[in-house]
């Protein structure tokens, strides 16, 4: 067995470990009802964690460097009001993803993620983009296309604008099932 076999194989096993009955639901799109200052579904609310921000405003790059199950840093200071160009690249043998949320909106986004993956989008080492684009039924697809995070298969770089506009308890986090258990998380110091 590869050691690339043997890494998706205990990934299997993790999501299997943590797999429960979630219902299912929109992600990319599903922005349903507030809860708390976030959207009940785990991604962000107009202001409560921050907001999109544009290029011409950035004042400086952070660079993060996904590996399997943890960030390299694993802090982000920032100041308040501040617009930074974060650059993600994923150096794991795993699809991971980075997301800038709560504690409350990384636990309602990984319900999201197991649906991806009980649905055959997630798939260990990559990402099944027919599947993400398919209508789940309900107008809705698995798209994963939220300015507050990028989901990125082995050797995939992206980045995110944000602008940090107020003091909170901030973490950016993988939510594939069994990685942010696995202490896949960091902080954000505002």
């Amino acid at each position: 067995m590869t050691s690339l076999s043997l890494k998706v194989l205990v990934s299997a096993v993790t999501l299997g470990l943590s797999a429960g009955a979630f219902a299912a639901g929109a992600h990319g799109g599903g922005h349903h009802g507030e809860e708390g200052g976030h959207a009940a579904d785990g991604h962000h609310s107009a202001g409560s964690i921050g907001q999109p921000g544009k290029a011409e405003d950035v004042v400086r790059t952070v660079d993060i460097t996904m590996y399997d199950n943890y960030y390299e840093p694993e802090v982000i200071d920032v100041s308040q009001g501040e617009t930074v160009r974060i650059r993600v690249t994923n150096q794991g043998a795993l699809v991971h993803e980075f997301n800038i949320g709560t504690a409350a909106m990384h636990q309602a986004h990984q319900k999201e993620m197991m649906m991806m993956v009980e649905h055959g989008v997630l798939l260990g080492d990559r990402i099944d983009h027919d599947m993400m684009n398919m209508d789940m039924g309900n107008g809705h697809t698995m798209k994963h296309d939220d300015p507050n995070s990028v989901l990125l298969e082995p050797g995939q770089s992206g980045e995110i604008i944000w602008t940090f506009s107020q003091q909170s308890s901030l973490e950016f986090a993988c939510n594939v099932p069994g990685h942010y258990q696995a202490g896949m998380y960091g902080e954000i110091d505002i």
